[in-house]
């Protein structure tokens, strides 16, 4: 009963992720070969920087479209921005010049730095009840993991008898797809939040409140713990076997797909386990088992032994990733959600954005073994900043003071607006100068106007 995909409109939502995380992986392929047929033996100077403008995209353009998506049709939004995907990614096989790539990735993930963080923020609407949001989790991760693991393989199936450019086609085909699914639902337009005016305050809203939120704080730690191990993987996995190890392309991508495995049976098996305890437990958790098998592949393991150190690090990161989703949920109003979102989008891969050539550095000037250990000391050190910067006592409603006040804005007489009007005010939502008494009271606490920091213990 608890399974999310009994919800008609959640069913639709997941199928057009599935759909469009699997027409971008065919596109991820036909890249690397458009790059080679452009730049010849310099396309991995070309897919480096194309990866680092993609990265730029998402910690640049996600605060923006997540400041301002709280009074935009979330629908409309997100149906537009899949059009836009596709209208984009049709025009790579006409491109005829390197600058043109480059323009084209931006672009194209610019719009997915809008799509994904609203797209995720729309669930927990769609499926109030914490048990079906965090089966909602696993099956998303679950399905970046298949992603990973089946696009390689439909893609090399597809290049046995198409051309690269089919491929492109075929995701935009993918995008459309999508945004014909997301059309077909009604989609909740939760009430938006006053804010404090101005454009730079919108934009940058949703990073202020997740830096505010000692929970997010520790996601974001935990974020560089997942991306300092997981950039280990992609990064030096095909160097580990081909030149360490002596290995074939098919162990290569053994190996990629036991972290893969280890990633996929966490997802699955999770969620009956966060019914009955806490995140924060599975998440530190996490991070110990990202470091522990980053210190482990310090002993300069063989293949089989890499495979089982792979395994374990698909498993840590994924038990910091799975729930991740509830912490965010539960800090923010529904209507300010895709804001905090878009944060956790910008700032977790700001942290790839990091971890990426500090892995390639470590790995190509040090040796893997110092690679290894570097990254597992950063991976082990962010989980004990983690473990500092969220307390253990993170209950959901907390006790507080506010202080007299006076301001003006628009709002509804809810708790915190209790006062008496002279007639002139209009209906509610109304706004007026007002006055706000001194008052101790306990809720559901999340950064707003009216509660701009955290209480302290």
């Amino acid at each position: 009963m608890m399974s999310p995909l009994r919800n008609r409109t959640y069913r639709r939502l997941f199928a057009a992720q599935v759909v469009a995380l699997m027409g971008t992986g065919l596109s991820t392929v036909a890249l690397a070969l458009l790059a080679y047929d452009l730049a010849g033996a310099d396309a991995g100077v070309v897919l480096g920087s194309a990866l680092a403008l993609k990265m730029a995209a998402y910690v640049g353009i996600a605060p923006i479209v997540g400041g301002f998506a709280h009074r935009l049709p979330r629908r409309r939004l997100l149906v537009a921005l899949d059009v836009a995907r596709a209208g984009f990614v049709i025009c790579l096989p006409f491109v005829t010049q390197i600058w043109q790539i480059y323009l084209l990735i931006f672009l194209l993930n610019a719009c997915s730095a809008g799509f994904t963080p609203t797209f995720q923020a729309t669930i927990p609407d769609i499926l109030p009840n914490e048990a079906q949001y965090t089966r909602a989790l696993s099956l998303s991760r679950l399905a970046y993991d298949i992603e990973n693991l089946l696009s390689p393989t439909l893609a090399a199936a597809a290049l046995a008898v198409l051309s690269y450019d089919t491929l492109f086609s075929t995701n935009a085909l993918a995008f459309l797809i999508s945004a014909l699914l997301v059309f077909s639902v009604r989609l909740p337009s939760p009430k938006p939040q006053q804010r404090e005016l101005g454009v730079w305050r919108n934009m940058s809203f949703g990073i202020r409140v997740y830096l505010k939120t000692p929970r997010l704080r520790g996601l974001l730690a935990l974020s560089l713990a997942v991306a300092s191990a997981g950039a280990m993987i992609i990064v030096n996995t095909v160097v580990y076997v081909r030149d360490h190890l002596g290995g074939t392309e098919s162990d290569t991508a053994i190996v990629l797909a036991a972290a893969g495995a280890g990633s996929m049976l966490v997802s699955l098996m999770l969620p009956r386990f966060l019914d009955r305890f806490p995140d924060r437990l599975f998440m530190l958790a996490g991070g110990v088992v990202l470091g522990t098998g980053l210190l482990f592949g310090m002993t300069n393991p063989g293949l089989l032994a890499l495979l089982l150190v792979w395994f374990v690090l698909g498993a840590g990161s994924s038990l910091i990733q799975t729930p991740a989703g509830r912490l965010l949920k539960r800090s923010a109003h529904a209507g300010d959600r895709p804001a905090v979102y878009a944060a956790q989008f910008a700032l977790s891969h700001a942290c790839w954005l990091l971890a990426y050539p500090l892995a390639g550095l470590l790995g190509t000037t040090f040796g893997l073994t110092a690679a290894f250990t570097m990254l597992a000391l950063l991976t082990l050190t962010s989980t004990a900043a983690a473990l500092a910067l969220w307390p253990a006592h993170d209950p959901n409603e907390v006790e507080h003071m506010h202080l007299a006040l006076e301001h003006e804005h628009l709002h509804v007489h809810d708790e915190h607006h209790q006062h008496t009007h002279e007639g002139w005010e209009g209906p509610q939502p109304h706004c007026h100068p007002h006055r706000h008494l001194p008052r101790r009271h306990k809720h559901p606490y999340v950064i707003d106007l009216h509660h701009p920091i955290w209480p302290s213990r």
